[in-house]
């Protein structure tokens, strides 16, 4: 729940990341330097993207990686955010705002919006700010002016009813108080717009866990966890947060981009593997976990699962499985998986999704296609996925942890 409520933006998560692995020892690298003397155990950071990494104790045999994202759907701040009364008369003041991802977007209605991201200076400067209080909202229509909402279904226009307020009767233009805030000279930005309401145990028997950004920081939270317990072997553990997963992965960022290719390329070096055939036989005896969280069991939406294939919050992590590939699991890599839960006394579960159902995408083929190397997809199960506010079992995330510190063991 720390994690979460530290990590409003993804470069905000990987600065999380970055900040949990620094108290255990591990020693963050630029990309731009020379990588004569690499740690034992290291990072690198691009934008909102991580690579952590735990060398082998010898010459390493094989890499074993745990892939997840640190981004998730929600509402972007417009370049030029100021917007001009909708309406002649009207004295609000709202925010221009792009969507990102695939949005729930009724969920962002009526949530006090704080902003999160980064700043960038004229010069080229860069600069995490976190405005974490109320600033902005996405009222809505009151039912009397919209009386048969409730039978037809509420139908919102993604340009025009997603603009939040954030002012009356303001003469300061946005940019100008975004500096005044955060004490610099905001340029240019990246900012996301998120509910302030912090992560918060559930139930009366306090089983759940409901917070923004689940999917997937839990997944961040535990790789960095299991990464930062583990302990050297006859393989480079890597644990791998790319960005902008929820937009396709096609950045410098992304799991479609080069970014794990090099590091891999540059530990293989400084682990003195030095002949491309020797590079090649260590992909081809290397796995991946590609980590991104599951669709349990509606409770009042059952027909929208398969009967046997729905997995329950607080009973572990679910394999995923899809034959037209959108996840990558195979029968091998599936049951990779299954022992290394066995090990660690983790329940697991399995996820397929209806026919009639298509189900999403992960890191796990982008990864699996760009390396060659064999890949499992797994992930807590939760509800209400892409809401402005999630809900998954308390149990899980230590559960996904565990497995994945027996994996790196």
């Amino acid at each position: 729940m720390d994690f979460l409520d530290a990590s409003p933006s993804p470069w905000h998560a990987a600065e999380t990341a970055a900040t949990r692995l620094g108290s255990a020892g591990f020693v963050e690298l630029s990309e731009t330097d020379r990588w004569v003397d690499v740690p034992d155990r290291g990072l690198v950071r691009r934008g909102g993207a991580l690579i952590a990494w735990r060398l082998a104790d010898g010459p390493p045999a094989s890499l074993r990686i745990v892939g997840a994202h640190t981004d998730s759907p929600g509402l972007r701040i417009h370049p030029h955010a100021d917007q001009a009364p909708s309406s002649r008369g009207s004295n609000w003041n709202q925010l221009g705002v792009e969507i990102y991802g695939g949005v729930l977007l009724n969920s962002w209605l009526d949530r006090d919006l704080g902003i999160a991201g980064r700043v960038t200076s004229a010069d080229g400067s860069s600069t995490l700010v976190d405005i974490a209080e109320p600033v902005a909202r996405v009222p809505q229509l009151a039912i009397h002016l919209d009386r048969d909402v409730n039978d037809r279904g509420l139908v919102l226009d993604r340009h025009v009813q997603l603009r939040p307020v954030w002012a009356t009767d303001f003469d300061q233009p946005f940019d100008r108080w975004l500096s005044a805030e955060t004490g610099t000279e905001a340029a240019f930005w990246e900012l996301c717009l998120y509910d302030v309401q912090k992560a918060a145990i559930l139930g009366a028997n306090r089983s759940l866990i409901a917070s923004g950004r689940l999917d997937n920081q839990v997944s961040c939270w535990a790789a960095v966890s299991a990464l930062a317990a583990s302990a050297a072997g006859g393989h480079i553990a890597v644990a791998a947060l790319f960005d902008h997963e929820e937009v396709g992965s096609a950045s410098t960022a992304g799991a479609s981009g080069p970014i794990l290719h090099t590091v891999i390329d540059r530990l293989l070096s400084a682990g003195g593997v030095d002949t491309t055939d020797d590079r090649h036989r260590i992909l081809a005896s290397s796995s991946c976990i590609s980590a991104d969280n599951a669709h349990a069991i509606h409770p009042n939406y059952p027909h929208r699962h398969d009967s046997g294939h729905a997995p329950l919050v607080n009973r572990g992590p679910a394999i995923k499985f899809n034959a037209n590939q959108r996840y990558a699991t195979d029968a091998a890599t599936a049951a990779l998986f299954q022992r290394r839960c066995e090990e660690a006394g983790v329940p697991v579960q399995a996820y397929v999704s209806r026919n009639n159902v298509p189900c999403g995408s992960t890191i796990g083929p982008l990864t699996a296609t760009r390396l060659g190397i064999a890949t499992v997809d797994v992930g807590v199960p939760q509800l209400s996925m892409h809401s402005a506010r999630e809900l998954c079992g308390a149990h899980d995330p230590g559960h996904l942890r565990d497995a994945l510190g027996a994996y790196w063991s």
